[in-house]
């Protein structure tokens, strides 16, 4: 127990809550959702997003938060306590927000580049070709940004969990839902008629989002869809990079950890479905179908043209939007962080301050690389999946093409065959408490979950594709 009190601790279940959704509900939501929804055929993707977010994505978030109270550790230590011959998975899950953290803080420094553009009279220049790339190749301000960005996460983390986590959470979550239902009830307000004379309104952009259309999609097609939507869980809930371990870790033993999961995953799924809200059916009534098939780029390029081509109001709503997105990639941040920092002080005995810093500043040194990556230090390769790349491009393919899918089928072979599900169940169940869709999960931990995972391992390094 004190080990547990000089971690920190969350002071009960609803911060809990608020910060765990906090971490899910980052750019993974608001930028990546949007984008597969879009490129996937919309209501398909989603069809498919739900029902593994109930099944597959129920079990990993339980099993990760369950590991995290049972041990009372980060990632980095926690799986030697499961199991001492598989430490090795905790190295892996600690692994990936170390090299996440400083190129999500520069992505991070990237919506406040766009947040200060619509600050200021200059929000057209945003909308201009070129304007994104102009900025992301510039030698000195991303490197600005993505300081300024990493100091409020580091700034957060260094409170601790309870007076800096769980305080931010609570502010910041209810303001986020409430800019995210705003701005999406206003992207099915909007219409309009381009220059051939064709008149598009946010509700059919709405109907193409949600309703599932089969028709034309091959058992191939179908097969993309799912191991996109499975990708996007990871991100959704967090899972398989540590954070959910490091964050159960600090959850009192008195906590309904089952009624803390449903939590989560009702709020992580429902601002999921309104982030595709806001975003696709505004592109669909500018853009056409063509705009939704924008991918990466649908944030940084496609959305400032759209609020340009609102007028004033756009400015408005660019200001919201962007202000809904740098809060949503604080929370996320602070959470990838947290996970580094609790390996090192569980792993090294340090405290919480010191290890902050460290963790800034190794942050601060491999984000400006990154940045670099960009124009002193450009260069391409091809990855496996025969994309083009450079640094941020093959540090994204490390953590969540590799290491990610890897950490999340050891996970399920160390509890659904050597620890045993009934390890996760006695922690969930702990106090009386009932665990609703055990008998799913099980099923889910020991054989369902380990075969899409090794099939999804196996396109992520392109050793299978569709």
């Amino acid at each position: 127990m004190k080990e547990q009190k000089n971690r920190g601790s969350f002071t009960g279940g609803i911060g809990f809550v608020l910060a765990a959704a906090g971490s899910a509900v980052g750019l993974g939501n608001v930028w990546r959702f949007p984008y597969l929804a879009a490129k996937d055929n919309g209501g398909v993707f989603i069809f498919c997003y739900i029902i593994l977010a109930l099944t597959f994505g129920f079990a990993m978030l339980t099993t990760e938060i369950a590991i995290g109270r049972k041990t009372g550790q980060g990632p980095l230590t926690a799986y030697a306590r499961i199991h001492p011959k598989w430490k090795g998975v905790g190295f892996f899950a600690w692994l990936v927000p170390i090299i996440i953290l400083p190129y999500y803080c520069l992505i991070g420094g990237w919506v406040l580049k766009y947040f200060s553009v619509y600050t200021s009279t200059h929000s057209a220049a945003a909308a201009e070709d070129g304007y994104f790339t102009g900025f992301i190749t510039s030698p000195f301000s991303p490197i600005v940004f993505l300081f300024i960005f990493l100091l409020i996460t580091a700034v957060v983390v260094f409170c601790g969990v309870d007076k800096g986590i769980e305080k931010i959470s609570k502010y910041l979550m209810p303001i986020l839902l409430v800019l995210i239902i705003g701005i999406s009830v206003y992207s099915l307000t909007l219409s309009h008629k381009d220059e051939s004379g064709v008149v598009r309104s946010g509700l059919e952009g709405l109907k193409i989002y949600l309703i599932p259309d089969f028709s034309g999609m091959t058992l191939n097609d179908f097969a993309v869809v799912i191991m996109d939507a499975m990708g996007q869980l990871f991100f959704s809930i967090s899972v398989a990079m540590g954070i959910m371990v490091a964050y159960g870790s600090y959850v009192p033993k008195n906590v309904n950890l089952m009624k803390s999961i449903n939590h989560i995953e009702i709020f992580d799924t429902i601002v999921a479905l309104l982030a595709g809200l806001m975003i696709v059916p505004a592109v669909y009534v500018f853009m056409g179908r063509e705009g939704m098939s924008q991918g990466p780029g649908l944030m940084f390029v496609s959305l400032p043209k759209i609020f340009d081509e609102m007028g004033k109001v756009g400015v408005v709503i660019g200001f919201v939007f962007f202000l809904m997105v740098a809060f949503a990639a604080i929370t996320s941040s602070v959470s990838v962080m947290e996970a580094v920092v609790s390996g090192i002080m569980d792993k090294f005995k340090l405290n919480r301050k010191l290890s902050v810093v460290i963790v800034t500043v190794y942050a601060m040194i491999l984000g400006v690389i990154v940045c670099l990556g960009y124009n002193k230090l450009y260069f391409e390769v091809k990855l496996p999946t025969g994309s083009t790349a450079q640094i941020l491009d093959i540090l994204d393919y490390i953590s969540n093409n590799c290491l990610m899918p890897l950490v999340a089928l050891l996970t399920c072979i160390l509890i659904g065959w050597i620890a045993k599900p009934k390890t996760i169940i006695d922690e969930v169940t702990e106090g009386g408490h009932k665990f609703g869709r055990k008998t799913l999960y099980i099923i889910m931990i020991k054989y369902v979950a380990p075969i899409l995972l090794f099939v999804l391992l196996l396109r992520s390094v392109g050793l299978l594709t569709f």
